[in-house]
């Protein structure tokens, strides 16, 4: 009798230890899982906000070469130089032509 008690709490015993093993085994699985997905989900949110930014530098670059573009103007040089700097254009007897 009292062979086939400590038998049966043996039993119990290995039983109750398979399923805590296994009880960790999933709630390990279970917070990896969760883990991942928050990464994924904060990645997602790091490639949302970098694509933002990455446009708001195109479209400040165009903005600039724009600008640039009309900081090279022909008629805006032209204008400063008359206006500004008492530029005028050469006449006939001012220009040299060199050989």
């Amino acid at each position: 009798m009292m062979k086939k008690r400590a038998q049966k709490n043996i039993r119990k015993s290995k039983l109750t230890g398979v399923w805590l093993v296994l009880l960790s085994i999933f709630i390990i699985e279970l917070f990896s899982y969760t883990w991942c997905r928050v990464q994924c989900v904060r990645i997602g949110y790091e490639i949302t906000k970098e694509t933002n930014n990455n446009q708001e530098i195109i479209t400040l670059q165009n903005k600039l070469k724009i600008e640039l573009a009309s900081l090279k103007s022909p008629k805006r040089l032209a204008e400063i130089a008359s206006c500004k700097l008492n530029l005028t254009r050469p006449t006939s007897k001012q220009i040299i032509i060199i050989p």
